[in-house]
């Protein structure tokens, strides 16, 4: 049996069959990619990261382009592919931590898919980012000073999620349990509505 597999691990069932992206939110770091990945699986969805189509459509990893083209042109480009990517059929798509806050592509998360803000303790995040030296927003910074100046600014806009599933610091397996048993429940109540 799978790690991330529990007694409410079973597909949703036909009857809430998703015709909707599931689309994760939430900062940097949060672990958006891989528990995305585990709950396509879950959920027998294709997955894509933001992140990744951005980069295979550019030619250049995120920092690349922010080194090159600035945060701008990678926002504009974010917001093509964000639009593409929703437009499409049902998958489960992990965003990147700015991609909600562009009025359009937060305009058509809200049309086209189910919104989980994956949440977690801003220190425990900063422990994950601080691993890896890839994100351009934190170069030559203190980690958790700029994840508390995005969550300023990002929370409330995140607030506007679908779902809000805290995530805390526990394996992916539980994450993506905590966001199945989530989506089941909202279904249920779209239902009745």
């Amino acid at each position: 049996m799978p790690s991330d597999a529990s007694p409410d691990s079973s597909p949703l069932s036909p009857l809430t069959a998703l015709d909707r992206t599931i689309t994760l939110v939430g900062l940097m770091g949060v672990g958006k990619s891989t528990v995305g990945r585990r709950l396509a699986q879950r959920l027998g969805l294709p997955f894509a990261d933001g992140d990744h189509v951005i980069e295979e459509a550019a030619g250049m990893t995120i920092s690349e382009i922010f080194a090159s083209r600035g945060e701008a042109e990678f926002r504009a480009g974010e917001a093509r592919v964000m639009r593409r990517l929703l437009e499409g059929p049902p998958i489960v798509l992990a965003t990147g931590g700015g991609a909600m806050m562009n009025p359009e592509t937060r305009g058509l998360i809200k049309t086209r898919s189910i919104s989980v803000w994956m949440k977690a303790d801003l220190k425990v995040i900063a422990d994950r980012v601080q691993r890896r030296d890839t994100r351009p927003l934190l170069r030559g910074r203190d980690p958790l000073t700029v994840l508390r100046e995005l969550a300023e600014t990002r929370y409330p806009i995140y607030g506007e999620a679908d779902l809000t599933v805290e995530v805390g610091g526990g394996a992916h397996g539980q994450a993506v349990d905590a966001i199945h048993r989530e989506l089941r429940r909202y279904l249920r109540e779209e239902k009745r509505r």
